[in-house]
Order: structure tokens, then C-alpha cells, then sequence
């Protein structure tokens, strides 16, 4: 299980994701975190062989093709389609992969973990986000992060 203290690293230090399975259609979960996460500072790079462009950026038919290094794979997929992802993001030396809301695959999980990369399961980037980092709490979500310890970013 990633604590606090781990998500709130993870989306300070890497901020190039790879969101498998990003959808064009904008009321899909997927569009909205992308779109989000853009607009707050992350390089959002879409992996979907059914688009050309998502969301203004350059869309990749495969992690592989992707010519720059990536931080996180953001895995919006089913979770048979979990381990293929996995094994591309060892592949091209992510950091993290991130495993959305109702995906938990132990399996691909260890295989990862095994290859020095860090895994967050069951999790939306975009909530964890708000949560850690102010975006809930303003229309009244109680986010359950009590800490008198100021995060890094506002340390200036």
C-alpha cells in the first residue's frame, strides 16, 4: 500500500505520465483526470491506437513508440490488459506505474515492484491529487489528510 507521504512524492517529482487508454470523449473518466492533471503542471502523453490527438497532444498507438522518457504509466485499461502494460513499462524504464480506480493486479504488481519500479493500485492520479494538494476540500470533500507538516512545493 503507497502512503501519503509516497503519493505526494511521486506526483511532485514525476510529472511526465503515459495514460493508457485515454479516451477523445470528453465525459469519459479518463479525458477529465487528463485534462485535470494537465492543468496542473503534467505532461499528459496519450496512448490509444484509435486516436492521432488527445486533448492537443501527440496520441501513441504503444508505449514503445513513445520517443521520450516517461515517468508514470497511468493504466486506464481492463485488468486482463494490466500485465502487457506492465511488462512495456519495464520496458522503456518508467518509474511508477499507476493502476486506476478497481484495478488491482498483484501479479503484474510484484513484476514490477521486481524491476525497481514503484506501483500505486486502485487510485485516480487526479483525486489523489486534489486530495494531497488542495482541489477537494474547496467544495466540501472532507479529503482525510490531517498534517501540520507543510508539503515541499509550498516551501519556498
Amino acid at each position: 500500500m503507497t502512503d501519503i507521504r509516497d503519493l505526494r512524492r511521486i506526483m511532485t517529482d514525476y510529472k511526465r505520465v503515459a495514460m493508457v487508454g485515454l479516451s477523445s470523449d470528453w465525459s469519459r473518466p479518463s479525458n477529465f483526470a487528463a485534462k485535470y492533471l494537465l492543468d496542473h503542471g503534467f505532461e499528459v502523453i496519450p496512448v490509444n491506437p484509435k486516436y492521432p490527438e488527445i486533448l492537443g497532444q501527440k496520441c501513441y498507438a504503444d508505449l514503445r513508440d513513445i520517443p521520450t522518457p516517461v515517468d508514470i504509466v497511468d493504466l486506464f485499461q481492463r485488468i486482463e490488459r494490466v500485465p502487457l502494460f506492465v511488462d512495456q513499462a519495464i520496458e522503456i524504464g518508467a518509474k511508477v506505474v499507476w493502476f486506476q480506480l478497481g484495478i488491482v493486479h498483484e501479479e503484474a504488481a510484484q513484476k514490477a515492484r521486481d524491476a525497481g519500479l514503484e506501483v500505486v493500485q486502485d487510485r485516480c492520479m487526479k483525486i489523489e491529487y486534489a486530495r494531497l494538494f488542495g482541489g477537494l476540500n474547496t467544495i466540501g470533500v472532507n479529503t482525510g489528510v490531517i498534517s501540520a507538516q507543510r508539503p515541499r512545493q509550498f516551501n519556498r
